[in-house]
């Protein structure tokens, strides 16, 4: 996502509220999660490396072959997404949310957003899998 060939929109969903107190985590989660949101909208240039890397006393060479891994643009579309806590209502709130943002967009593209044939295949192939998945023995053709 950060930096990768194609642009790929994301939504980031975070719980304000932790339903799992195990020392700081909760905290340190929710850094990550605004920290990588953040990076995402503003990346970060050749210089800013450049900068950083000789602060931590590397050479001019070792800088120069890291700058390609640690340089990225930014502009990279994501939504923050926050609830009190996960529970069945947000949950179900969030599911909502993504079921009428499918249900938009094929309005808008002129298409049926349900209706989509390639599950079709899946099916099929679905009615092979079943048995073997039944039968209890080791499954290694798919």
């Amino acid at each position: 996502i950060h930096q990768g060939t194609k642009i790929i929109p994301c939504d980031f969903i975070g719980c304000v509220q932790t339903q799992n107190r195990v020392g700081d985590h909760h905290r340190i989660l929710m850094s990550n999660f605004f920290a990588q949101t953040e990076a995402l909208m503003v990346g970060k240039s050749a210089e800013e490396v450049r900068q950083e890397l000789a602060k931590s006393g590397m050479s001019d060479e070792a800088i120069q072959s890291m700058i390609p891994h640690k340089t990225f643009t930014g502009n990279r579309p994501s939504n923050s997404i926050l609830v009190n806590a996960l529970t069945p209502r947000a949950l179900g709130a969030i599911i909502a949310m993504y079921e009428h943002k499918v249900l938009v967009q094929g309005a808008i593209w002129g298409i049926n957003s349900y209706d989509q044939w390639g599950v079709e295949l899946g099916k099929v192939l679905a009615k092979s899998i079943l048995p073997q998945l039944k039968s209890g023995n080791i499954v290694s053709d798919h």
